[in-house]
Formats: structure tokens, sequence, C-alpha cells
């Protein structure tokens, strides 16, 4: 079998294994389609390709923005689903696109509270908003991580009855001649191949960030770019979506992100940056609006000679982020360099002490600087440093899909069966890195993978409400 996502035009035969729902991927998206469905009692199969479910969220902080969520209420926190979207349209300069706002910000507080009720214990990250939230929105389980995400939803997941087939790469879709899916193929370690006949047919499986050829074609200010996501992302669902004619959308749009410890190759959480750390080149002279978000900042960062930053920051910027666990590993491998002093932190930087004395003097309370942004304290000693580089985190755009995860032809009629979501589709980003809002991969997956369970079930003649259990 080629090991390149194929197109056939087949059909299952009669002793092939049938279940309703098949869903490629068993992320965020794939595992909260899944365990809603299951938890209906429809019976689902997750095809992974890993020896465990993992993929792009648990490569992420694991926070799930929501708006109006029972956790919020419980914290005293005023917020809804329409200021959610406007925040999503103002980050992405209004280009995002309109149903996938409405239907994502919409449903994402409905998605965190089923998972609520389903054993996750979330709580909502306070104490510093991320660039362009309005509200304290961030759900995120105690651990903060997106590993711990994956693993509880992965327990709920096989818990409530999904069929979790691990260590097996989805190779082949196939379709009958009105591109109605009848079934998947999958190759295992071994080379044996396993075909799953479906209803439904559910696309969570992943973006193009891994894809070389891709990367280049659509993302090209990327291509040199350290690839911090997952090897999965291999434009797999793109590859598919050509072979049968579907749309694509928002190819150009993508998280980045501006604070890749190098060599080390650990997350450097932006949180720093909003409680007030700042990035200086190898010069000691800063270079942007930190504020602005950590996605462009990938596109600044490698615009500076060697493509290289340091972060600077001070003890209340570090206390914000100390027990988050990509922090904690950079503390622990020595990636973050403690300096008593100024002329400490410039022989670290290797850069001009005098510069960098007037770099900091221009961080004052009060005072907005030549790019715009405004202070609300200074830095004082000790300082922390960490040398960064530009990443490519994961692509957003992807599959053109309609408000309901249907995934669209290219004259813009949804495919009799086949959905999509998460990374295989477009996202709420515009098509730009600079659309990208914090939070809005998790927020396509969970909001799109609770979405695509509800349209899943009604093409199955079934009717999930959002409450249901």
């Amino acid at each position: 079998m080629s090991t390149r996502p194929l197109v056939r035009r087949a059909a299952p035969g009669p002793g092939a294994l049938r279940v309703p729902v098949v869903i490629i991927g068993a992320g965020a998206c794939g595992l909260t389609a899944a365990l809603r469905l299951v938890a209906a009692g429809i019976d689902t199969v997750l095809i992974e390709r890993d020896a465990a479910p993992g993929g792009s969220t648990a490569l992420s902080s694991g926070f799930i923005p929501a708006a109006g969520s029972a956790v919020q209420r419980a914290a005293g926190i005023e917020d809804d689903a329409s200021r959610f979207a406007a925040d999503i349209q103002a980050k992405a300069g209004g280009m995002a696109a309109p149903h996938l706002v409405a239907a994502y910000a919409g449903a994402a507080a409905q998605a965190v509270d089923e998972l609520s009720r389903r054993g996750l214990a979330f709580e909502v990250l306070d104490g510093f908003l991320y660039p362009g939230h309005t509200a304290y929105r961030m759900h995120t389980l105690p651990e903060r991580s997106g590993a711990a995400l994956v693993a509880a939803l992965t327990r709920e997941a096989t818990a409530a009855g999904a069929d979790l087939l691990s260590a097996a790469r989805a190779t082949e879709i196939w379709v009958d001649e009105q591109n109605r899916v009848t079934a998947v193929a999958c190759e295992r370690p071994d080379g044996t191949v396993e075909v799953i006949a479906c209803d439904v047919l559910i696309l969570a499986c992943n973006g193009f960030g891994g894809n070389a050829t891709m990367v280049s074609r659509y993302l090209p200010a990327m291509r040199d770019a350290v690839y911090g996501g997952h090897v999965g992302n291999d434009g797999s669902a793109i590859e598919w979506g050509v072979q049968l004619g579907a749309r694509l959308a928002d190819l150009a749009a993508y998280q980045g992100h501006g604070s890749w410890a190098t060599p080390f190759g650990v997350l450097i959480s932006w949180a720093i940056m909003m409680g007030g750390a700042v990035q200086v080149n190898q010069n000691g002279q800063r270079f942007h609006d930190e504020t602005h978000g950590y996605s462009e900042a990938a596109v600044q960062v490698l615009a500076q000679p060697g493509g290289i930053a340091w972060d600077v920051f001070d003890e209340p910027a570090r206390a914000l982020v100390s027990a988050f666990p990509d922090f904690m590993q950079a503390e622990s491998n020595r990636t973050v360099r403690v300096c008593a002093d100024l002329a400490e932190l410039a022989m670290v930087i290797g850069c001009d002490a005098d510069v960098l004395l007037q770099t900091l003097d221009s961080v004052s309370p009060g005072a907005v600087d030549a790019h715009g942004r405004r202070f609300e304290r200074g830095l004082s000693a000790p300082y922390y440093a960490v040398k960064v580089t530009g990443a490519l985190f994961h692509t957003q755009g992807g599959l053109d899909i309609d408000a309901q995860c249907r995934v669209l032809n290219d004259t813009g009629v949804p495919f009799p069966n086949l959905l999509a979501a998460g990374g295989a589709a477009r996202g709420v980003s515009g098509n730009d890195v600079s659309g990208y809002l914090s939070g809005n991969g998790l927020l396509s997956a969970v909001a799109g993978g609770y979405i695509a369970a509800a349209t899943a079930a009604v093409q199955l003649g079934r009717h999930l409400d959002a409450t249901a259990d």
C-alpha cells in the first residue's frame, strides 16, 4: 500500500468491520467528538497513528478558550459568546470565517461544560490575559499541560466505550461514485492493512506543518523556521481533500511562536511578556510590541540578526509561569539564565551594556515606547534571560467546512458523510499569522469536535442536545 494518502473508489467487502463513525486522529478534536458520540450510544472507532494519543494537543499548553462556561460563572467571571467572537474577529482583522467564529464561540462553553461533567476538572487561568482576550476564559486542568488534557480525554473516551485503534496509520479513504465515504484503510507497523467500513467519517487528524513541501508553498515565511509541532501534521487531510475535489481555505494562516528556546527546544510561555517581560535582539535592542501576540512574534524574531532574540524578564514575570511544566523544564535544564545585574545580563546576551541600559531604561511605568507598547512597571534585578527563536507550531488552514463541520466540495456543496474539524479544517484565524488569537487551535479542536459529533449523529438519524448524557 502506498504511504501517500490516497482516495480509492471502492466498497468494503461483506466481511469488513463496520461501525457507524470512524474518526481519524485521537487528539483533542477526535477525542472530544468520540466521547460525545459514545456517551450517546453511538459506536465509534478512533484511528491514531501513534502508539498513544498525543499529537499537537500534547505539545500545547492545554488551554481551551471558552466563554460563558459553568467554571467561569462559578469564578464570578462575566463573559459570553458574542464577546468572545468579537475578540476573535478583532485579532483576525475581521477576516476569520464568520460562520465558524459564531459556531465555535457558541459551542466552546457547551463543550467544556460537557467535558467537565465527564470528569475533566477544569479551572480558569487567571492572573494575566493573553493578547487579544478581554476576559479570563482559558480553561485548564490543574496540571496545566496539553499532555494532561490528552490523557484525561483518552481516559474518559475509552472508559465511555470508544474503541481506540492506536499505532494505525490511515492511508486510504474509500468512496463511492457519489463521493460518499464507504471505508477507511489503515496500516499497522508490521505492514498489515485493516479496512473499516463506516457510515460517517470525521477527519480530526492534522494540519500540514510537518510537510516541508506544503510549508514552502503556503507559508514561505516559515520555510526555514524551527518546527515545534507534531510530525503527524503531514497534510494528509488536504491531500485527501484535493483528490476528492474539496475546497481549501485560509492556507496562509498558522500559529507561530516567538519564544521557542534554542537550542533546547522548549516553549517559553508568552505569559511572561504579559507580565512585563521584553524581547531584545543580539544587539540589546527591542524590535516590536510583545503584547500583540506570540504568533506574529515568530516572524519578528526570525527577522532579527541570526533569527535570534532574548526574552528578558524579572521575578514578578517569572512568578506567573513558574508552575507551568514547560517553564519548569526550561529551568531544570538551565535554559533560563539568571543574571545578578545589567552588566551580567549584557555579557550573557553578548551585547553592549550601554545599549542594553538604554533599552531597559525605556521600560518604565506609564511609558509608551516607539512600538506603541505601554508599560505598567519597569524591570528590576535579578534579571532572567532565555535565548529564543521563532517557530512554526501548527497550521490554521485546511479543508473548507460549514458551521456543522461538513466538508465542502469546490462548488460549496457538502460531501454526503465527510466531516472535518481541528487541524484538518480551516480555523478562525483569518488567512495570516497575525490573526491567531491565543487558544484558537484548541478552540477549533474542542468546539469543532463537539459540533462534528452532533452532525455525525444527525447523519445517522440521531440528535444530540447540548446537555445530553
